[in-house]
């Protein structure tokens, strides 16, 4: 696990080497095992390293002198060995070292971008081609680990963190406005662009190609949408076997991949006492698990659950607790570790967490994506209303003489039924445009920031929708959350937080044979009809779990890192959210409208968990301006 930093331009070796310097120095967390740098003129790369493959040697860049070739590498391919086996075997040699980095690069070298195909990890490499001059960077299929480029027509670099782009001292600090209309939206700032202008996110299963003197070009090598091919129904216990299969080779690839101790987060709930499960029966005994709780107690701590887990798998537990006064400390940290502003409030608890774990391992696996390929959330609501939908639909004659008698009824119930009757059920997402955020419409933000208007953020999620290949509703919501939501919200605020602490954290559900598997797979596998008018989440996972993990684990509603910042911003923050955001030492002050902000915080002290997350989402903004002395 690394951070990497590079540059191509017009420079010197030496100019090369300082530029990649202060790069590297502004990322030392991600690595503070180790660092290494390269350079000739007009091209330098390096990293930052720490230690989990290959302790003693793996030092990068590595280089096959043979092809003139280098690379460094941020995170892990899992199937390392495997490869490597079957690269010797074909004819590779001259092995320096025992890393999956050098795998990686070898692996390039005999089968060219080919290559890529055959990695089962989480990563963003860049090599260097001396003879050729050119310049290869690749992102991990679901895009686990973040890589960010910057190109201004002479100056092209890339990292893992926008920080050390910004540490170069050759771009200037200016917003991206559209991205922060966009931010006020969704949370978070959706890719591929970032907060600042001229600095890209390369998106997930993209490679690039940089050679000085043109310009970057950007290609998909890998896609995998949501979309049921299985037309003839198979036995349950069939579908089970394979998941299991799948799901059990996952975890072990992730705990065998390391020469450190591996840890788990572990909230309670089903996905990661279902990864803490499959630990044991692979063997991997009494080891360490980190759970996080607030000091209000009741919905807003899962630590009785969790050391339940703990118990029943004979692992080893710890615990941190958070308070308000903790919580408000940690904000700036977490504001200024995230490099963009990202309103995800649950990334100071991963933070906390992972400072816990990190006195104890160097690795944890950690639950992301479950839901978003196996359908968790409220789809067992959302698939009841589906069910009934394609149920009425079957009889368009009844359904349209109903509609019409509904016209006559109260305007809700008729534009109801002419919904119903009227408009197919593959195109009801196209119209409403579910999202799993959605702090600030464009209208509100028209009042917000009257100064400012741009393009609705709606176009990003419409766009999403109209790009999904099935017809089905379930699946369109899945393709777009995983393609978004899960990349720039979920999996960016566990990179971010953990590697904050200098913690790798390793995701099982995401393990790409494990995705396809679950996207092919028809609507019952994941949401499944146990009763009358009564339907369950991530049904498969929840078999699995049923013979391995207590039964209260598996029935318990899902709550996924729950905190009283709401609370607390409506009680005892109150007044220093009102500082924060309309004092005259508020940098956004001047671009807000003070009416709507005070109508928010308002509502926000009345208990509205809507209105507070505008708030903070408004909070996170100002701490970020003044963090990264942004100007608008």
């Amino acid at each position: 696990m690394c951070g990497i930093v590079g540059i191509a331009g017009d420079h010197s070796r030496e100019e090369c080497l300082a530029i990649v310097g202060r790069m590297n120095d502004s990322i030392t967390h991600r690595g503070p095992d180790d660092e290494g740098a390269w350079a000739e003129d007009g091209f330098g790369f390096g990293m930052r390293r720490l230690s989990i493959i290959d302790l003693s040697g793996g030092r990068q860049p590595i280089w096959d002198e043979q092809a003139g070739r280098g690379i460094v590498f941020n995170g892990e391919v899992y199937n390392y060995r495997t490869l490597r086996e079957r690269l010797t075997s074909e004819g590779a040699s001259g092995w320096t070292t025992e890393s999956d980095t050098e795998v990686v690069l070898k692996s390039l070298v005999a089968k060219g971008e080919a290559g890529i195909h055959d990695w089962n990890g989480m990563f963003a490499a860049a090599t260097w081609d001396k003879n050729s001059r050119t310049l290869l960077l690749v992102r991990d299929r679901m895009g686990v680990k973040p890589l960010y480029y910057y190109w201004d027509g002479r100056a092209f670099l890339f990292a893992s963190e926008i920080k050390a782009i910004l540490a170069s001292g050759l771009i200037d600090r200016r917003l991206d406005k559209q991205a922060l209309w966009d931010y006020l939206t969704f949370r978070y700032v959706p890719g591929p662009n970032s907060i600042w202008q001229g600095v890209k996110k390369l998106p997930p299963g993209h490679l690039l190609r940089f050679s000085p003197g043109g310009p970057p070009i950007i290609e998909r090598y890998w896609e995998s949408d949501v979309v049921n091919d299985e037309r003839v129904p198979r036995p349950e216990r069939e579908i089970d076997k394979e998941f299991a299969e799948l799901f059990l080779d996952a975890v072990e690839l992730r705990l065998v991949a390391a020469d450190v101790p591996v840890g788990v987060f572990l909230s309670g709930g089903l996905d990661s006492s279902a990864i803490a499960a499959a630990a044991v029966e692979l063997g991997h005994r009494n080891f360490h698990t980190f759970s996080v709780g607030f000091e209000e107690g009741g919905y807003y701590s899962e630590l009785s659950y969790a050391a339940q887990v703990a118990r029943h798998v004979g692992a080893q537990y710890h615990e941190v607790i958070l308070n308000e006064k903790t919580f408000h400390q940690m904000l700036p940290e977490v504001v200024y570790a995230t490099d963009e502003p990202l309103a995800d409030l649950s990334a100071i608890s991963v933070l906390a967490l992972s400072r816990l774990a990190r006195r104890h391992v160097k690795v944890v696996l950690s639950g992301e994506g479950s839901d978003e390929i196996l359908a968790g959330y409220d789809f067992d609501r959302a698939e009841r209303e589906w069910n009934r939908v394609r149920l009425l639909q079957r009889f368009p004659t009844a359904l349209k003489l109903g509609a019409a008698f509904a016209r006559l009824g109260p305007d809700g119930l008729h534009r109801r039924a002419d919904k119903v009757a009227n408009l197919p059920l593959q195109n009801w997402n196209k119209i409403a445009l579910p999202h799993i955020t959605g702090n600030f419409s464009q209208a509100e933000k028209e009042v917000l920031m009257p100064s400012e208007c741009w393009e609705s953020s709606e176009r990003i999620v419409s766009a999403q929708y109209e790009a999904a290949g099935s017809a089905d509703p379930l699946q369109q919501i899945l393709a777009v959350y995983q393609k978004d939501w899960l990349v720039e919200d979920l999996l960016m605020k566990a990179d971010k937080a953990t590697m904050a602490a200098s913690l790798e954290a390793r995701t099982p559900f995401l393990d790409y044979r494990l995705v396809e598997w679950a996207n092919r797979q028809p609507n019952s596998v994941k949401v499944r009809r146990n009763g009358i008018n009564q339907y369950e989440t991530k049904s498969v996972l929840r078999r699995f779990c049923a013979k391995r993990l207590p039964r209260e684990i598996i029935e318990r509603p899902k709550r996924g890192f729950p905190d009283p910042a709401n609370q607390w911003i409506a009680n005892g923050l109150h007044s220093w959210a009102h500082e924060t955001l309309l004092s005259s030492q508020s940098r956004l002050g001047s671009v807000l409208f003070h009416p709507a902000v005070e109508r928010s915080l308002n509502e926000a002290k009345n208990g509205s968990d809507g209105a507070a997350n505008r708030v903070w989402a408004l909070i996170v903004l100002e701490l970020w301006i003044q963090a990264w002395g942004a100007t608008l």
